[in-house]
C-alpha cells in the first residue's frame, strides 16, 4: 500500500527531533527500553483492519485503555514520558509514543526505523481484545499478525511469544534464520515495525 503522509511544519518536524533527544536520555537512564517498545507496539496492535479503528492513535494515555488486561504495567511507560511529552505540546500523543518505540530500538543497537510525524489522537479507545495473545500459540499468532501486516511479505518476525516462535515449524527456521544473519532480520525488523507503527495512517 502506497502511504501518503500528512504534511507537518518545520516547528513541528524540530520538535520531533529534540523529543528524540530527550527520549534517548530517558530510555539510556532509565532502561525502559522493552517498556517503551511494548508501549508502541500495543499503541499500533489494536488497529482492526475491517473497521479501520484502533491503532496508533495516543489512545494509551486513557485510563481506559490502560486498564485493558494485555497492558498491565504500561501506566510506567506513560508517566514516565509525561514529563517530555509535556515540553513539546505540539507533538501529538500518537506520534510520541511511536517516537518512544522508534528510539528505544535505536538506543538498544537496533537498526533506524524510518519515523513518519502526522498521527492525529484519537478521543476513543479502543475495545479491549484485540490484542493478540501468546497463550494461544503459533497460529492464533499467524492469523492476527497476517490481517495486520497483510500485504508483507511472509514470515517476518514478530515477538508476542518466544516459546512459540520456538516450537512452531514454520516461525522456528526464521529463528534460526535470523539468529545468523542479523542484517536480514534488521532489514525485516525495520520493515515489519515501520508497517506496525503506521496501522491506519496515512493511507492513500
Amino acid at each position: 500500500m502506497v502511504k501518503k503522509y500528512p504534511a507537518v511544519s518545520a516547528e513541528y518536524q524540530k520538535a520531533v527531533e529534540k523529543a528524540k533527544r530527550k527520549l534517548r536520555g530517558l530510555i539510556a537512564d532509565k532502561k525502559c527500553a522493552p517498556l517503551m517498545l511494548r508501549l508502541a507496539w500495543h499503541s499500533a496492535g489494536t488497529f482492526d483492519v475491517k473497521t479501520k479503528t484502533g491503532g496508533p492513535f495516543g489512545t494509551m494515555k486513557l485510563e481506559a485503555e490502560l486498564e485493558h488486561a494485555a497492558n498491565n504495567g504500561l501506566d510506567i511507560a506513560v508517566r514516565l514520558l509525561e514529563p517530555i511529552k509535556q515540553q513539546f505540546p505540539i507533538l501529538s500523543y500518537a506520534d510520541f509514543y511511536q517516537l518512544a518505540g522508534v528510539v528505544a530500538v535505536e538506543v538498544t543497537g537496533g537498526p533506524e526505523i524510518p519515523f513518519h510525524p502526522g498521527r492525529e489522537d484519537k478521543p476513543k479507545p479502543p475495545p479491549e481484545g484485540r490484542l493478540p495473545n501468546a497463550t494461544l500459540g503459533s497460529d492464533h499468532l499467524r492469523v492476527v499478525f497476517g490481517e495486520l501486516l497483510s500485504g508483507e511479505k511472509e514470515g517476518l518476525l514478530q515477538l508476542p511469544s518466544d516459546k512459540a516462535l520456538l516450537s512452531d515449524t514454520v516461525f522456528r527456521p526464521l529463528v534460526d534464520k535470523y539468529a545468523a544473519d542479523e542484517d536480514a532480520f534488521f532489514a525485516d525488523y525495520t520493515e515489519a515495525h515501520l508497517r506496525l507503527s503506521e496501522l491506519g495512517f496515512a493511507e492513500a
